[in-house]
């Protein structure tokens, strides 16, 4: 992995613009001694909280972690989880150009931990697509933001943020730019994504978007999925099986995982499409772009809620790579 060394290295300084739904991750952390009488469940005693960003806002944070310079678009609602969005993205030197609706909350999931076991979560949202002066400062934002970048970064969690016409006018956008798509994607068709660089979906979410291809099979399922994107690739990331880059007239690029230890997956795709939005803005090549997002999701995976990679994580993982 020497040869990632320098990759990284270019990574510093690269001005990446995220769009998508803007999420707070809450945690309540305790202990369980014992079963409420009221009903057949564990009584959790509190002893903790904090609050993360999630979704678009954690994929901003992480990009920033990795060295890069990044402005987010979203939407938040007027209430306390936007003032804890906006103390937290300022935290972590984010660029806020946040759209506020008051007529809609901000996405928040509070999960309840105890003993380190999640116990349930809770979400407060709504995921109507946004419209009218809602989706026209968020165009509006998007102009302004997209001057100087790099790459662009499209998150999106189906909270209604990126609709088609939102993700339409961003990639045109980055296109004319002549910089780099990224997305994260959550539409059941990626049509909708036409015309992005790179695309990176799930198993899950690759097999929603290849129905009518049965059985299911990744290699088949991308070819199927290529032919809608035109010229996108995907990159498929597989869990405990990797991740597999997939382009048009090309063999696919694979990456084995390199996770030793499996603690907790939330916001792990956020980590890779940061990372990879990173190196492609700064002119890596993509395999390579490939290998150190897989690294990153190694190291994310390996912490215990949402959380974001640094530059001294990942080259000490480079570091310590056989070879």
């Amino acid at each position: 992995m020497d040869h990632l060394r320098p990759a990284l290295a270019q990574l510093r300084g690269c001005r990446v613009l995220v769009i998508g739904d803007v999420m707070l991750d809450e945690y309540l952390r305790g202990t369980v001694t014992r079963i409420s009488p009221e009903a057949p469940v564990p009584v959790v005693e509190v002893r903790s909280y904090d609050w993360r960003l999630g979704g678009a806002a954690n994929a901003a944070a992480n990009i920033q972690a990795l060295g890069g310079v990044t402005t987010l678009v979203g939407v938040v609602g007027k209430d306390e989880a936007a003032a804890i969005v906006a103390d937290r993205l300022a935290q972590h030197g984010v660029a806020s150009a946040v759209i506020v609706d008051p007529d809609r909350p901000t996405s928040k999931k509070t999960r309840i931990v105890a003993q380190q076991q999640q116990i349930v979560r809770v979400d407060h949202e709504q995921r109507h697509p946004i419209a009218g002066a809602v989706a026209q400062g968020v165009r509006h934002a998007i102009d302004q933001a997209i001057r100087g970048a790099q790459a662009c970064v499209l998150s999106d969690y189906a909270k209604g943020v990126v609709t088609a016409e939102i993700a339409r006018y961003t990639i045109d956008a980055a296109r004319a730019a002549g910089i780099p798509v990224i997305v994260d994607p959550k539409q059941r068709s990626f049509a909708v994504y036409r015309g992005a660089t790179v695309i990176t979906p799930n198993l899950h979410e690759l097999e929603v978007a290849a129905q009518g291809v049965p059985p299911f099979e990744v290699a088949r399922a991308a070819t199927s999925v290529l032919a809608e994107i035109a010229g996108a690739a995907l990159l498929v990331t597989r869990s405990a099986d990797g991740m597999t880059l997939f382009r048009p007239g090309r063999d696919p690029f694979h990456v084995a995982a390199m996770a030793k230890e499996v603690f907790d997956v939330t916001g792990a795709g956020d980590t890779v499409v940061a990372t990879i939005a990173l190196a492609l803005g700064a002119r890596v090549a993509i395999e390579q772009a490939v290998e150190l997002a897989s690294l990153a999701a190694a190291i994310s995976v390996s912490k215990r809620g949402t959380s974001t990679v640094g530059t001294a994580e990942l080259a000490a993982a480079i570091d310590a790579v056989p070879g």
